[in-house]
């Protein structure tokens, strides 16, 4: 993968998470939720000052330090990701999750606190935003590639 279509990947998402961000801060945040669909699926401002689901709770600090050493060990294992179909799929699944921890290591430096706004109010589920989407859209495709690329090795 090409060192300019990396910085693109990662420019284009993190961009699309801080331009979300802003609508939410200064749409949101000023005249309140908007069902999208009553009762299901609503746009809310959220500031969550600590990670998944709200765990750890103002410790900011700390998310910035893990987010960098994440950051720098992805970096440092790039270079060792072979070029072939399941290296290929595992650098875009690095490049969402790079691109989703930029994105909220971005609010906390700036805000203190992330901004989250997506809240599925059917099931209670906690309020995200656009880098979470890009972290765990990461994560998953990381997961069966990182099985495919062990079976590999062993044959």
């Amino acid at each position: 993968m090409q060192m300019i279509g990396i910085i693109f990947i990662v420019s284009f998402l993190v961009i699309v998470d801080q331009i979300v961000k802003y609508w939410t801060v200064s749409t949101l945040k000023v005249n309140g939720p908007i069902e999208v669909w009553p009762d299901v699926f609503h746009l809310t401002y959220v500031e969550n000052r600590g990670a998944a689901f709200g765990m750890l709770q103002n410790r900011q600090w700390f998310f910035v330090i893990i987010t960098v050493i994440v950051l720098i060990a992805i970096i440092i294992y790039w270079r060792h990701i072979p070029n072939d179909k399941i290296g290929k799929w595992t650098k875009i699944a690095l490049l969402f999750t790079i691109s989703g921890a930029i994105g909220n290591l971005i609010d906390r430096l700036r805000l203190e606190f992330v901004v989250d706004m997506f809240y599925f109010k059917l099931i209670d589920f906690p309020v995200f935003n656009v880098a979470d989407i890009c972290v765990v859209t990461g994560t998953i495709l990381l997961i069966p590639l990182m099985l495919l690329s062990e079976d590999k090795k062993s044959e």
